[in-house]
Order: C-alpha cells, then sequence, then structure tokens
C-alpha cells in the first residue's frame, strides 16, 4: 500500500470515487505487460495488477468473446436462467481440477469467494449433525479478503483490528515461515512442526468445535510468496483427515497457472475439500471469482434446503464468458508452461540482485509468483528500522522508474518488509530483462537513500 501526500499538501481535489489520500496518474491504455497514462508514460506491469491479469492487458480474444456475449444478453439472475457461459465455464474448470471438485459456484471476486467458502463449510457441518462446528482455523501473517466474513480468518492486525466487534476472529497458528527459523531442523521437519501447530491448534479449541483449516498453498500479499517445505502439505491433510475437518484452499492470487501449475497445491497433489478462485480466472477483463467443492460438501447443504448464499451478479453471462475465454487463452498460448520457465528465469535475476544488494534476501516463490525481503541484515533476519518503510519507499521508487511491484507490510506477524515481482503470464525473456534493470535502479536509489550497502 503506497503511502503518498495528503490532498491538502497537494492541493489536489479528493477523488469522488474511492477513499484514498493518494493522488495517481490517469490511466489511458494498456497492451501486454505495459500501460501507459494520459500524458504517454508507459509503466512496466511487473505485478500484473493485483497479481490478477495473468494473461496480460489487451488479449482480443478475450475482448471479442466479451462483446459477443453482451450482444447477446448482458444479464440473466441465476434464480431464474441458467447461461451457456457459466454452464461451460463450470465445465472447464472441473476438468482443471484435482478430481471430485466438480461443484462450481460463481461470485464475482476473491473475498467473496472465500465468504463463500466459509459459509459453505458451516452450512455443511449444520446440514450433516455437526452445528458445533464452527471454527475455522487461519494462518498469522495471512490474508483471506476484506469482508467481515474473510477478515475472521486473515491474520493481519492492521486490517482486522477495527472489525474484529463485528465479526468472529477465528484461532490462527503460525504460518510456515521457515527462512526465518534459526534451528537444526532440516526443511522437511521444519514443515513438520509448523503442520503439528495445526493439530495442537485443534486439541486446544476441542476437536467438535473446529470446522476447517484456511491456506494458501504458497503465500500472497501478507507473506510475498511464501512456499512452505514438501512435507506440509501431507501432515496438513492428514491432521484434517484425522479430525474431521474440511480443509480449505485459498487459490485467490495462485489460481489459473499462476505458479507453473493450473493451482498452487498442484506441485504437491494436495487435494483440498474446497477451493476459492478468482484474480487469474478473468484475468482483470471482468469481475469473477469461484468456489470449486466436491459432491460430499454440496450435497448434503443441497439437501437440506440449498445454499443460503447468493450475490446479484454471481454467473454474470459477460463476467463466465470473460473466464471462459481467459481459460482458453491460457491453453492456446502455454502460459502455465511459459510461467513455469520465465519464472525461473525472473528467480535466478532476482537471486542475482542480492549479491549486488545484500540488504535483499530470502528470494522464494513458484512460477511467476516470487517475492523476496529487505533486510538490516539477511543472515540473523534482522528487520530494517519501522519508521524507515523501506517496502513502501521501494514501491514509490519503482513507480517513479516505470515499474509497478507490489508490497504490503503486515505488522499482525512476524514483522517484514517485503515485496512481490509477478508479471503476467505471458512476459516474455527480454521483458524479464526490463523488469530487473529498472528494479536494479530502484534497489540503488533505496540504497542511496537510506544508506544501506551495495556491492559494486
Amino acid at each position: 500500500m503506497t503511502v503518498h501526500s495528503t490532498t491538502a499538501e497537494t492541493g489536489r481535489k479528493p477523488n469522488l470515487f474511492h477513499f484514498t489520500r493518494a493522488p495517481r496518474p490517469m490511466v489511458d491504455r494498456a497492451d501486454g505487460i505495459y500501460l501507459w497514462d494520459k500524458t504517454g508514460r508507459r509503466f512496466i506491469d511487473g505485478s500484473s495488477g493485483a497479481v490478477n491479469v495473468n494473461i496480460g492487458h489487451g488479449n482480443h480474444v478475450v475482448i471479442d468473446a466479451v462483446k459477443r456475449q453482451m450482444d447477446r444478453v448482458s444479464f440473466a439472475y441465476t434464480i431464474h436462467f441458467e447461461s451457456e457461459p457459466a454452464v461451460e465455464l463450470a465445465r472447464e474448470l472441473a476438468k482443471r481440477l484435482p478430481n471430485g471438485l466438480e461443484r462450481i459456484y460463481f461470485v464475482s471476486g476473491g473475498s467473496e469467494a472465500v465468504e463463500a467458502c466459509l459459509k459453505l463449510a458451516r452450512q455443511w457441518a449444520v446440514a450433516t449433525g455437526q452445528p458445533n462446528r464452527w471454527k475455522i482455523i487461519g494462518r498469522m501473517p495471512s490474508y483471506h479478503g476484506i469482508t467481515v466474513g474473510s477478515l475472521g480468518v486473515t491474520g493481519d492486525d492492521v486490517l482486522t483490528k477495527t472489525f474484529e466487534q463485528m465479526g468472529q476472529p477465528m484461532p490462527l497458528i503460525p504460518a510456515p515461515m521457515v527462512h526465518r527459523d534459526n534451528d537444526n531442523l532440516s526443511l522437511e521437519q521444519r514443515g513438520l512442526r509448523y503442520a503439528d501447530m495445526l493439530e495442537a491448534k485443534i486439541i486446544e479449541e476441542g476437536p467438535e468445535s473446529v470446522l476447517a483449516f484456511v491456506m494458501e498453498p504458497i503465500g500472497g500479499a501478507a507473506t510475498a510468496a511464501l512456499v512452505p517445505p514438501d512435507s506440509y502439505f501431507a501432515r496438513i491433510r492428514e491432521i484434517c483427515d484425522r479430525y474431521g475437518i474440511l480443509l480449505i484452499h485459498d487459490e485467490v492470487m495462485t489460481g489459473i497457472g499462476r505458479t507453473g501449475k493450473f493451482l498452487g497445491g498442484d506441485h504437491w497433489n494436495c487435494k483440498p475439500d474446497i477451493i476459492s478462485l478468482s484474480k487469474g480466472l478473468s484475468s482483470g477483463y471482468a469481475p469473477l471469482g469461484a468456489l470449486a467443492a466436491t459432491e460430499r460438501i454440496v450435497g448434503p447443504v443441497i439437501a437440506a434446503g440449498g445454499f443460503l448464499h447468493g450475490h446479484t451478479y454471481g454467473g454474470n453471462p459477460v463476467a463466465c464468458a470473460a473466464g471462459l475465454a481467459v481459460l482458453g487463452e491460457v491453453d492456446r498460448l502455454g502460459l502455465i508452461g511459459n510461467s513455469a520457465a520465465m519464472g525461473e528465469v525472473l528467480k535466478g535475476e532476482l537471486e542475482a540482485l542480492t549479491k549486488r544488494f545484500p540488504f535483499v534476501g530470502d528470494v522464494r516463490g513458484k512460477g511467476l509468483l516470487l517475492g523476496a525481503e529487505l533486510y538490516a541484515d539477511p543472515v540473523t533476519k534482522t528487520p530494517l528500522p519501522a519508521e524507515l518503510s523501506a517496502n513502501v519507499r521501494l514501491i514509490d521508487l519503482a513507480f517513479e522508474r516505470g515499474l509497478i511491484i507490489y508490497s504490503r507490510r503486515v505488522r499482525g506477524g512476524p514483522f517484514s518488509d517485503n515485496f512481490m515481482v509477478a508479471p503476467p503470464l505471458i512476459v516474455t525473456r527480454e521483458e524479464i530483462g526490463e523488469i530487473v534493470s529498472v528494479l536494479g535502479d530502484t534497489l540503488e536509489a533505496l540504497a542511496t537513500e537510506l544508506d544501506l550497502p551495495v556491492n559494486r
């Protein structure tokens, strides 16, 4: 979240359509991995917007599909009608998801998708005679959305504290931030140790009261592409099965090829009970999200009277037409393979930057979801002084140089200044070189401004 001068300081009138003190350039057009403002200045979209523009900007296959659908019907309420785009998109999604996750429910975004997952899980418990199960365990730090319900399982005090009285904060366990651990354990042992924290929390809360565990397979905004050890996933699944609780994967950021697999969880063949999807599902061409679940979960809910949930724009024909076209482009352009290949290139370049800039460390991630941290000392993991707001300054300096990258400091957990580089999945080797060059110039400027060490 970039901090800019206030309206009073700039003399600029407040923007009428959003609540912020951050003046922004007026966007004019976008194509591929680039955007231009009204002055003609070009920006490299090194964050894919909010890590959602997976297929890049200006894809006319998707634009034409949206136009065709709007010519036919732009809205039909799902209580009254089904639409071909929604039916086809559900079918195409089910083909790509782990076996059995074939019941699809469409919403308009990631927060809505997570909220729907939580409500479906609760209704399943009630429908199957387990009304005492209501606690959904999350992780600290984590981010699962901005609605009151999704904030309840989010581990970020800055976002959650204000709204605690309005919702129900849920139990949290530490995210597997093994890169900060100072012990003699192997990565496999660390993964098991963090997974076993789930079992300890279940026992502490009372197994009969715990409904589900929600996690991002690979971290997003809160942990900057955190990748747990391989051992973590099988143990988590085993613990959920042992206590009869549901495993919910939040794939809002990691899904639709972002990490070099269709889903982030596919790297470990870890099958959850419920999945939330959004962001890359429509690649920014229309508001769209989805819940995917097994018949074991959905069947009892339907038999008990139906899903007590719904949104006016859920399953919107235009949004689903966009999503269907996006999936087609992911396949046609080979974007999952390109994400894996170009992700390796970009990760290598980011690791090379850590040699030049020793205050940058812990490069991590998979595919084109990559992150790193800024430290006073990467060896001891000593953070930079909070008052420097180093991650905010890094984002500002990059933007001044025409590069958009992603960062959000999470204070409600291990303190961190992290950033993510996550360009569209269409990115080429040459464009990666351009991104890394500007990022290098940005880190050089940050080092000069904050008096940080540089190896020249």
